[in-house]
């Protein structure tokens, strides 16, 4: 029998009847959603309270009051809760504008010693500084930087564009890119069927580190890893001089203890007896001052047409792809490296990139090529 009410029953919609039902059979809804929609349905079935309280195991006088929100303010209303008063807000946007300000400006600036500002120290000052804001606490002080995307306590780094030309410098590097690859792909390019390109960089300043004790291999059930003690002794350091063949992968490299003229031209003597005197080479390079010194070119002249320099823009290094391989190089085979003499620094330098040449890689550059055309 159907129970009468002296209310009408709210006009609900197929879609709003079809999605009562579905919150009712959920397994990832609000438990309170789902006992909510499964009062209207009741309700809507023709139940009385009684009944509607009994099938979804809660109490009379909660059924009055979700159908009491459903007359009153429509379905979803009845499916969540009202907003309560709570208790009047502390903090003001006055408040919280200041502290924003805050944080956008350096600790430094109000008398701190420190660079970055640190959630303790700025919650610190602000109690000291701001009355309606004696009694913030940290979590608040995050709470406000975290909504608004602040974070003054970290630093981002950035290369700026110091180069007036680096879209222009930045294109013709690309555009050798773009060179290489048709040619690798059995483009004939006439004007470059006599060329070879190298991506050349050097990595100075690499560390000869030795121990000051024995290291302990990993022990199952005592220690996992390699265990070394915590002083070291520095050796000296070493600069690498590196070229990537952009055609097959082979990689030409000199390893040395100075970061001078002379390095360069040892490197680029190499690089001529490596490939057949007919041929160009071209390299893309950085603005390094040994690259265009006065014993680079006086060298160059010795060896007229054999070398064609592309510079990346300034600042622009990372158009470079040797880069990759220096990257790779670093977190590989010199992370942690330990080494008892710098001879042997270098020795296992020069056999690392013997083992890559076995077996050599292609590195293609990728970024913004699709904007890249050749006339």
């Amino acid at each position: 029998m159907v129970f009468k009410r002296k209310y009408p029953k709210p006009d609900i919609s197929e879609e709003e009847l079809k999605e009562l039902r579905r919150i009712r059979s959920s397994t990832k809804e609000e438990k309170r959603r789902v006992i909510r929609a499964s009062i209207i349905l009741d309700y809507l079935d023709g139940y009385s309270d009684d009944r509607i309280a009994a099938r979804n195991g809660v109490n009379k006088n909660t059924v009055k009051k979700c159908l009491s929100k459903l007359r009153e303010f429509g379905m979803e209303t009845a499916l969540n809760d009202l907003p309560r008063p709570g208790k009047p807000r502390k903090i003001t946007d006055d408040d919280k504008s200041w502290v924003l300000n805050l944080a956008c400006t350096k600790p430094s600036e109000h008398g701190y010693p420190d660079e970055l500002w640190s959630y303790t120290l700025m919650t610190d000052h602000i109690r000291k500084s701001r009355s309606s804001l004696k009694n913030m606490s940290r979590s608040t002080v995050f709470e406000i930087l975290n909504e608004a995307e602040i974070r003054p306590h970290k630093v981002r780094y950035y290369v700026e564009k110091r180069d007036p030309d680096f879209e222009e410098k930045m294109a013709t590097v690309l555009h050798v890119y773009r060179e290489v690859d048709m040619i690798n792909n059995d483009v004939i390019i006439p004007e470059l069927k006599d060329t070879i390109t190298i991506s050349f960089d050097e990595k100075p300043g690499m560390q000869a580190i030795s121990m000051t004790s024995e290291e302990l291999p990993p022990v199952p059930g005592k220690h996992p890893s390699v265990t070394r003690d915590y002083e070291y002794k520095r050796l000296g350091t070493l600069s690498l001089l590196a070229g990537i063949d952009l055609h097959n992968g082979i990689v030409t490299e000199t390893v040395s203890r100075t970061h001078n003229s002379n390095d360069f031209i040892a490197f680029l003597k190499k690089l001529d007896s490596s490939y057949p005197g007919g041929k160009k080479i071209r390299l893309i390079l950085d603005n390094l001052r040994v690259h265009t010194s006065t014993k680079t070119r006086e060298y160059l002249l010795t060896v007229p047409n054999r070398f064609e320099f592309v510079f990346t823009p300034k600042h622009g290094s990372w158009l470079n792809i040797v880069e990759m391989l220096f990257s790779k190089l670093a977190r590989t085979m010199l992370r942690e490296i330990r080494v008892k003499t710098v001879d042997e620094l270098k020795n296992r330098i020069e056999q690392y990139f013997q083992e890559i040449n076995k077996s050599p890689v292609i590195f293609r550059w990728k970024y913004k090529m699709d904007e890249i055309t050749l006339a």
